[in-house]
């Protein structure tokens, strides 16, 4: 008879960990093969991920999917200004990809099922399985059907000798990408609870952000970065770099309370200074090249779109409509920005674009190009219908 295999989604952390053994006691797998995802998390966190996979699991696999993450994943939502409730998605934008390269390894594996460690509170539970029930695997998800809790997981990790970077006075779950790093759990579930400058390690408080602001210019192509103050970067060291700079000057954190698909309510804490800059230039540079009529259908095109990515519904037919409209007005999305970085404020500088819809010399107060004297004819009838009304 064949050995029963389940391919587990593995981060290395408390969830996952104890994930493996449960396989084996509870759900009677005789193989458990891990797979790490690397989307730009610190390779530290990578390195632990992989050596644990290989200590308690029966395979493992680190796979290197950061350039994927930011080409197929990133680079839409700068397009699509990518925010939920006003802040940028980070970990839903990395679910989709984690889940495509887990369901590649279980066809490569034959295996029968496909596990994760999610809860079933949270969101990453539904960013999962609508992957994995799209493929026909069977899913299990041992931390929702055990309806187990963090202080229940840390001790059965402690009784099974599984090392988990979390301890009981300090029980943060942390999740890190290129593109931002979420905070939440422990004390920070109370919403008064004041978070601890611990909790932060991309961002400096902006009160102790230097004195000296900085100047920085960001070159976009076709919607995308594609160069930082003149230096011509792939997309992967441009987040980076801009992370560092960013970070240091206090940019890019928000903590608030945030409607999960679920319905529930719950408190979280987000770094992601590069995502605020971009997405700051990005979004400034559109209102020069993009006409009055497509700023405003793309703003409600850009809401939906970051609604369907929160959820994880990258292969609802909707979300390939809206990108393809995106697509259409990013073309246009040519030019650079220059931003002042400043003790946690992002501050636009100047813009300049070849495909800019301004003219210098019609909008000039000094100049008779266009003769003012038009204008009275169209005053004559603006807002006629409502001066008709009888008050």
């Amino acid at each position: 008879m064949s050995e029963k295999t389940v391919v587990l989604s593995f981060s290395g952390g408390l969830d996952t960990s104890i994930c493996v053994p449960l396989l084996k006691e509870r759900y009677g797998f005789d193989r458990v093969v891990t797979v790490a995802v690397d989307v730009g998390q610190p390779q530290a966190e990578v390195t632990m991920a992989t050596e644990k996979g290989k200590l308690i699991a029966d395979t493992h696999y680190t796979i290197d999917a950061t350039r994927k993450f930011v080409a197929n994943h990133i680079f839409p939502a700068i397009k699509a200004n990518g925010a939920y409730e006003g802040y940028p998605m980070g970990t839903a934008l990395a679910r989709p990809l984690i889940a495509e390269e887990t369901v590649a390894i279980a066809k490569k594996e034959g295996a029968t099922a496909i596990a994760h460690g999610c809860t079933g509170k949270g969101n990453d539970q539904l960013r999962f399985d609508f992957i994995f029930r799209m493929h026909g695997y069977e899913i299990i998800a041992p931390m929702r059907e055990m309806n187990l809790t963090r202080e229940w997981e840390i001790e059965y990790a402690q009784k099974h000798n599984i090392p988990v970077p979390v301890v009981k006075d300090k029980p943060w779950s942390i999740d890190e990408n290129i593109w931002s790093r979420s905070i939440e759990g422990g004390k920070l579930e109370d919403p008064a609870y004041h978070p601890p400058d611990e909790i932060f390690h991309w961002t400096i408080a902006p009160q102790d952000a230097p004195d000296t602001p900085e100047d920085i210019t960001i070159e976009f192509k076709e919607g995308v970065p594609v160069a930082l103050n003149g230096e011509e970067m792939d997309g992967v060291s441009l987040i980076i770099r801009l992370n560092e700079i960013a970070g240091r000057h206090g940019i890019g954190r928000n903590d608030m309370v945030e409607d999960r698909i679920l319905g529930l309510k719950a408190r979280e804490n987000y770094e992601h200074p590069a995502a605020t800059v971009i997405l700051t230039a990005h979004k400034d540079l559109e209102r020069l090249v993009l006409t009055r009529q497509e700023l405003a259908f793309k703003h409600g095109v850009d809401d939906k779109w970051s609604e369907l990515a929160y959820m994880g519904l990258v292969h609802e037919p909707l979300y390939h409509a809206l990108n393809a409209f995106i697509d259409t007005t990013q073309m246009r999305v040519n030019g650079s920005v220059d931003l002042r970085l400043y003790k946690g404020g992002v501050h636009i500088r100047g813009r300049s674009s070849p495909d800019a819809i301004y003219s210098d010399d019609l909008v000039s107060f000094d100049s008779t190009t266009l003769d003012q004297s038009h204008a009275v004819g169209y005053s004559v009838f603006f807002g006629l219908q409502a001066r008709m009304m009888k008050k």
